[in-house]
């Protein structure tokens, strides 16, 4: 895998990763009974989920234009960490709907 692709993979699993930290942090502020923090916590992982996602792109737009991209650990991991991201926001938006309806 060249260091372009390890890059991007980093990019993914950095993002991935705060973004899964506010989905949590989401959680732990609906608990506590802070609905809006709850919120302004799911708009922080979301944006750095999409900016996961963007660079995600990335690699699917340089593998349709011809430029394999080697499989790997690294990048299994990522496509891992988006997944888990993924459900780790469903998650969250239903905890904090059940927390709301206390």
């Amino acid at each position: 895998m060249d260091e372009q692709a390890v890059l991007i993979c980093m990019q993914i699993i950095t993002n991935t990763g705060s973004a899964k930290s506010s989905y949590i942090e989401a959680i732990q502020k609906a608990k506590a009974g802070d609905f809006e923090g709850a919120e302004q916590k799911i708009q922080e992982g979301d944006e750095f989920y999409h900016e996961a996602h963007e660079v995600h792109t990335t690699l699917i737009q340089q593998e349709a234009s011809g430029k394999k991209t080697e499989f790997s650990l690294i990048l299994m991991h990522a496509e891992d960490q988006m997944a888990g991201t993924e459900m780790a926001r469903v998650m969250a938006t239903e905890l904090i709907e059940l927390y709301q309806k206390k």
